[in-house]
């Protein structure tokens, strides 16, 4: 991969985006001081100061948007976990793609895609991890957060741990393109903390809560109501 760091800049996603036809296929545009970062649907990622990572990975598998693309989030969710538990440290998964630790939030994902005149210039997949972060700046955060630093007990190297995740990254990317979420589902349900439980999904307007059974082979929820019905949502945020 190749490595582009950024003293500093508002947004390493918005960036990636803007320059997308001058970054090869495999840049990783990283920063440790990211100014106005922002999540899924539009919200805020807190900046928690210069001792974390903002990154965003650009990737040009093809021209065309393909349906297995959708899972990029969910398959550096999977890497993101692995890496996490190389520092003892044990990581779950909030469908579709946050992971915590202790029932708290580590890390986010962000993918974006670039279409320029019906083509694909690239997908862009964002992420911010809590490496060194004050428990004061946590405790500011409008929901529960953690840090790796403060779950192990020690200060984490920035940059050991993003060439951990990027090797991770690498080492079966070609293949997870070719074969889809089938290809991590395993590793992914093993660290499903919501699985079997009653939970709540907001999907744009609407909620849609009951008991959270399963996880297809697209990577998508399967819900059964209290009415047992069937629901499976490809989108939306576990409340």
């Amino acid at each position: 991969m190749n490595l582009f760091y950024l003293e500093e800049i508002d947004s390493t996603n918005k960036y990636a985006k803007e320059h997308i036809q001058n970054l090869s296929d495999k840049t990783v545009v990283y920063t440790f001081n990211q100014t106005n970062g922002r999540g899924r649907l539009e919200r805020k990622w807190s900046y928690l100061g210069k001792d974390n990572i903002y990154a965003s990975v650009v990737l040009k598998p093809s021209e065309e948007m393909r349906e297995v693309y959708s899972n990029l989030t969910q398959y550096l969710c999977v890497v993101l976990a692995q890496t996490f538990e190389e520092y003892g440290v044990e990581p779950k998964i909030k469908w579709p793609n946050d992971i915590q630790i202790n029932s708290k939030k580590i890390s986010g994902i962000l993918a974006e895609g670039v279409i320029e005149k019906g083509k694909l210039e690239g997908l862009v997949l964002g992420f911010g991890i809590n490496l060194n972060t004050k428990k004061e700046l946590l405790d500011k955060i409008n929901q529960p957060a953690t840090s790796l630093n403060i779950e192990t007990g020690e200060d984490i190297d920035k940059e050991i741990f993003l060439k951990k995740l990027l090797a991770k990254f690498c080492l079966m990317y070609d293949k997870f393109i070719e074969t889809g979420f089938l290809l991590i589902k395993e590793e992914y349900l093993k660290r499903a903390g919501f699985l079997n439980k009653e939970i709540s999904v907001k999907v744009f307007d609407r909620t849609v809560s009951g008991i959270a059974k399963d996880i297809t082979d697209n990577g998508a929820l399967r819900l059964i109501d209290k009415q047992n019905k069937e629901h499976i949502l490809l989108i939306g945020d576990i409340l």
